[in-house]
């Protein structure tokens, strides 16, 4: 990096006052914290990471020097703190689908209205109403392994195993059920993506890129599992 390319001594400086002053408000947002999913504490745990991180990229160019903050990534997660012998646990899946083929997904629906009286395809006959036809006749792992004959195609999938001290009363959580998961309670996680091949194939040489391009055509995005605990 050229020298006038390099951060001032003063952006390095306010980069060390802002780690400071992140450092206060994440304290005060855990000493005034209201329940286990305060989003106080959240929003403040990630500003510190940002500025710990934003101050450690320029303190690296102007001084060569780093610090001994580690800061998580999205692919590390937070760290385990649930339970050690949890008696429940809820199982967390989101799986994203691109519609790429609309005709085939309304075509599909009404193939299920015409032979089940009980389904019923929306007077404007669009896509969501298909989706909400088919995802009431067909199990979601269904669709997931027939995404193409649907006219979708599959995006990014991620599995979260998070523990529980207790057993959830029935309904108790059904009015909102993807916000009462804390991120530390996440003992294991399984996210599944094309990405990871794109990591992957970075990492060799170009030789090795043409063949494994040649031998994967068609292959099934990654999948790499997390363990958190």
């Amino acid at each position: 990096m050229s020298d006038a390319a390099l951060p001032t001594v003063a952006e390095v400086r306010a980069a060390a006052e802002a780690v400071k002053a992140a450092l206060d408000r994440h304290l005060a947002a855990v000493e005034s914290r209201i329940g286990d999913d305060d989003p106080d504490v959240y929003a403040a745990f990630n500003e510190l990471a940002a500025a710990a991180e934003e101050y450690d990229e320029l303190l690296y160019d102007r001084h060569d020097e780093v610090t001994p903050f580690e800061i998580p990534s999205p692919e590390d997660g937070l760290p385990y703190t649930g339970p050690a012998e949890p008696a429940a646990f809820s199982v967390l899946i989101r799986r994203d689908y691109a519609v790429v083929e609309p005709a085939r997904l309304i075509a599909q629906a009404e193939r299920v209205v015409a032979h089940d009286r009980e389904a019923e395809l929306g007077h404007d006959g669009g896509t969501a109403e298909a989706l909400g036809v088919l995802f009431g006749e067909y199990e979601p792992d269904e669709i997931a392994s027939r995404a193409k004959d649907f006219g979708l195609e599959e995006g990014d999938s991620t599995l979260w195993i998070a523990a529980s001290e207790d057993v959830a009363e029935p309904g108790e959580w059904l009015g909102s059920p993807f916000t009462h998961i804390d991120p530390q309670d996440v003992m294991h996680r399984f996210d599944v993506s094309s990405v990871f091949d794109e990591d992957e194939d970075e990492d060799e040489d170009d030789e090795a890129d043409d063949e494994a391009e040649a031998g994967e055509a068609g292959a099934e995005p990654a999948e790499r599992g997390l363990t958190t605990a």
